[in-house]
């Protein structure tokens, strides 16, 4: 299956804390890098979700913010520091390829939080996302 979400990362589950409908599920990325993703408890049981589980993690770019400075005082759990290794600009949005150990990410953001960060190759850049917003596929 071929999907359009651009960022999947490899990882392995750490750890799966399941709740009455939600779980959240702890992943570690084949770059040493600590990712959590809210799915449902059914999601677990159909994927077969469980400690040493192989996964890919999944975010659209459009659900993947960036920083440029210290991220306090957010809910954001996963925070994925890389560098920015180009932008793509059209007349409203742009897309952010960022390198991270052991892979890639892009963010589609406007063209304005472009200009606004100063988004350049070589910036370091903060990727974050939500839990609720990280997909997990099995194997």
């Amino acid at each position: 299956m071929v999907l359009s979400i651009r960022n999947q990362l490899p990882g392995t589950v750490t750890a799966v804390t399941p709740g009455e409908v939600m779980a959240t599920v702890a992943v570690r990325l084949d770059g040493g890098q600590d990712i959590i993703a809210a799915i449902t408890v059914d999601a677990v049981r159909d994927l077969a979700l469980s400690e040493k589980a192989a996964v890919r993690v999944l975010v659209k770019s459009t659900e993947l913010a960036l920083a440029t400075g210290p991220v306090d005082g957010l809910s954001i759990r996963n925070r994925l520091p890389g560098t920015v290794l180009a932008v793509g600009t059209g007349g409203a949005m742009a897309s952010v390829r960022i390198a991270v150990d052991g892979g890639e990410l892009t963010s589609a953001i406007t063209r304005d939080a472009v200009d606004d960060l100063g988004l350049a190759p070589g910036s370091p850049v903060v990727a974050l996302v939500k839990a609720t917003e990280v997909s997990l596929a099995a194997g």
